[in-house]
């Protein structure tokens, strides 16, 4: 079984991605069970993000590294809060990341607003080592829209406020299945895999 590093410390990502990589042949690692920080996420785009966070894992790791840099993009909002999803309440001040606090503010943006629609985006990228020329590079996008109460208990993020229509309820309320059949993550993990898998095909 060959052994890959998961770059994040977000327990609710590594929860998920621990199902979604559950099919293929991969001991997945999270970063910081090697002792390893986390990558700076310096750039305005998700898959340079992305992109930088997987090579510093493989990097330090010696080993594969899956990436994915996420967040919730509000069109009305001039597509914010974007790569800043984590720290959109932190405004720089160094603070720790708060779920709550960062809904709070995104509800006070949305006051007034009778657009509420939004999207969760995940850039995905597998390199197989730190310098890999030709990444593995997957995305995946999920709409919904923005309510101004909390509704569910399971996710994490923006999940509570993020309302689904087609399933008429709230992110945190789908169970994993559903979650990761539409979520922006698990659409990304889809794309991958069939990357993967062709990739595969090719070689053998």
């Amino acid at each position: 079984m060959k052994k890959i590093v998961i770059a994040s410390n977000n327990v609710g990502k590594l929860r998920e991605f621990a199902i979604l990589l559950a099919p293929f042949a991969f001991e997945a690692i999270p970063q910081s069970a090697l002792g390893i920080s986390e990558a700076d996420e310096p750039h305005a785009t998700f898959i340079e993000n992305a992109l930088a966070k997987a090579r510093h894992a493989s990097r330090a790791a010696g080993l594969p590294a899956l990436a994915d840099d996420s967040g919730i993009c509000v069109p009305v909002l001039g597509g914010a809060p974007g790569v800043w999803s984590a720290r959109y309440a932190n405004n720089g001040t160094g603070e720790p990341k708060s779920d709550t606090r960062n809904n709070e503010k995104l509800i006070r943006e949305l006051a007034h607003k009778e657009d509420r629609r939004a999207f969760y985006y995940c850039s995905l990228v597998l390199v197989m080592h730190a310098d890999d020329p030709h990444p593995l590079i997957a995305d995946g996008e999920c709409w919904g829209e923005i309510v101004d109460s909390p509704v569910g208990s399971g996710g994490f993020g923006y999940d509570p406020y993020f309302y689904l229509p087609a399933f008429g309820k709230t992110a945190a309320e789908l169970t994993n299945e559903e979650k990761n059949r539409i979520s922006h993550r698990g659409l990304a993990m889809q794309a991958l895999a069939a990357k993967l898998k062709a990739q595969r095909a090719f070689s053998d």
